[in-house]
């Protein structure tokens, strides 16, 4: 498990083991492995470090001074190094020991008028022939907009030529949360240090972070529990049920799936079929006569159940026993969408809610008020409706708003996007670090949520079932895009696509 922190958990650590330590040593390894990582990008740019470009955006905190020793050890390999003084101080052994080696300065301190130009002018010429810029100006510590001139020299990396490294973190992410409001720099690479920050693994700020490199400093023996944690592959497939020699359908897991309608007919197919091809063991269908009619032609292996008239009596009695339920995809949200919403989230079995079963949701809390384990897997704009927070807001503060809608509505929080969320009261938000862009068609969410349906019937908890049916819908999209793996570039990809490249994802786990 890829494991994050907040900045405070993170400074609390490092006041723990500097208090053991010889004074300045954590700078020096933090410097040591941002200067490995830089070393490493020149040679694979230019093929060597001598004669390289390079330019240091220095701050007034602690991460000025890992630029500024990191600059020394790159020009004493022979890059020719200029460091940009941009805070109202400077680390001074940091600076001295970039002098004593030929390190260059511009120093943007006190400048005003006519000053201010040139300074602003002589960065701008020294970024453009740049083979790497480093973002030193703002650490952990930083928090909202990046002010002057922080956040003109922000803007001023995005039309560097050369690569652009992070110092921890991109100058104008919020370390704990992701947040970016303003500038801030967007990095190729970010080197942090001792621990992952959340917002390197957040959105918005996980795309402002670039590749992560990871510079271990000793923190390890002093860290608390994480603020928010990534499963690997490994965690994954550890998680992930198994049939064994005594097996049979029942023990596999059964799964109801209450979806589609005459106008969405495809969303039961593709939520069905994500279920099948994740390894449920029966999957039990339940729905509209069209619906029905095309699961039946698409997947034979799944029993269905006309339901006729929902209003008419328990909708889903005849359905059979199932041990988990997926309910809303295409289910309309009309009183017949209703009355089966309210008899699936009346059993006692776990309910994986996802679509039109969100918006009768929102509509109606009450639906909500149940003993029994619940899934909710929404899209920022879902969630707006449930919690009366508009879209973007939540979208500026995924981890804030997946943490409150967990608490609120007392249920397990699965929140789609550019980086999937899962959060449960108590218990660390989980991030998804698989998938791919070409995601982000219709039906995908359909076939994500048969597949946490079928992890459900199979005996996961919600927060476990969440975040494996994630990370397989990721790594089946990622097959689906790549085709035969050949290294033939990507294609786009169709919600079916995903879930017949279910199997292979599962292979590979």
């Amino acid at each position: 498990m890829r494991t994050a922190y907040t900045s405070d958990q993170i400074r609390t650590a490092e006041q723990a083991l500097m208090a053991k330590l010889p004074e300045g040593t954590l700078m020096g390894r933090a410097a040591a492995g941002l200067a490995v990582v830089c070393a490493g990008l020149l040679t694979g740019v230019s093929g060597r470090v001598y004669g390289s470009h390079v330019v240091l955006l220095v701050g007034s905190g602690d991460n000025g001074g890992d630029a500024l020793y990191a600059g020394a050890r790159l020009a004493r390999r022979g890059a020719r190094v200029t460091a940009v003084l941009a805070g109202s101080r400077a680390h001074e052994s940091g600076l001295a020991a970039l002098l004593a080696v030929g390190g260059r300065v511009i120093d943007l301190r006190g400048l005003s008028g006519e000053e201010e130009i040139l300074g602003s002018i002589r960065v701008r010429r020294s970024i453009r022939v740049a083979d790497l810029v480093v973002d030193g100006l703002v650490g952990i510590g930083g928090g909202g907009a990046l002010r002057e001139p922080y956040a003109t020299l922000a803007e001023m990396t995005a039309q560097a030529p050369g690569l652009v490294v992070a110092v921890d973190v991109p100058s104008g992410v919020d370390a704990s949360t992701g947040r970016v409001d303003g500038a801030a720099v967007r990095a190729h690479v970010t080197v942090t240090f001792g621990a992952y920050k959340n917002g390197l693994l957040v959105d918005p700020g996980a795309g402002f972070a670039g590749a992560v490199e990871f510079v271990d400093i000793g923190l390890g023996p002093h860290l608390p529990d994480p603020d928010v944690a990534a499963p690997t592959d490994e965690d994954v497939a550890d998680l992930l049920p198994r049939p064994g020699a005594e097996s049979d359908k029942y023990r596999r897991g059964v799964v109801g799936i209450a979806a589609g309608s005459d106008l969405y007919t495809g969303a039961a197919v593709l939520a069905v079929g994500g279920a099948v091809r994740a390894g449920a063991g029966l999957v039990r269908f339940a729905g509209a006569a069209e619906p029905v009619r095309q699961v039946r032609a698409r997947w034979p292996e799944a029993v269905t159940t006309v339901i006729a008239d929902p209003l008419a009596g328990d909708p889903i009695e005849a359905v059979g026993r199932v041990q988990a339920w997926v309910l809303g995809p295409g289910l309309g949200t009309g009183p017949e969408a209703h009355a089966v919403a309210r008899a699936v989230l009346s059993t006692r079995v776990p309910v994986l809610v996802d679509a039109d079963g969100l918006t009768l949701i929102a509509r109606d809390r009450t639906l909500l008020r149940r003993d029994a384990p619940t899934l909710i897997t929404p899209h920022a704009g879902e969630l707006s409706r449930l919690l009366g927070v508009p879209r973007e807001r939540i979208e500026a503060r995924r981890l804030e708003h997946v943490r409150r809608a967990a608490v609120e509505l007392g249920v397990t929080v699965l929140l789609k996007g550019s980086t999937t969320l899962v959060a449960e009261e108590d218990r660390p938000v989980r991030v998804n670090t698989t998938g791919t862009p070409w995601l982000a068609t219709g039906g995908t969410g359909d076939v994500l949520a048969g597949i946490a349906g079928a992890l459900l019937a199979g005996g996961l908890g919600c927060y476990d079932a969440a975040s494996c049916a994630a990370h397989v819908h990721g790594l089946a999209a990622r097959l689906a895009v790549h085709g035969d793996q050949m290294g033939r570039g990507e294609a786009p990809i169709a919600a079916l696509d995903v879930a017949q490249a279910l199997p292979e994802a599962l292979r590979t786990l």
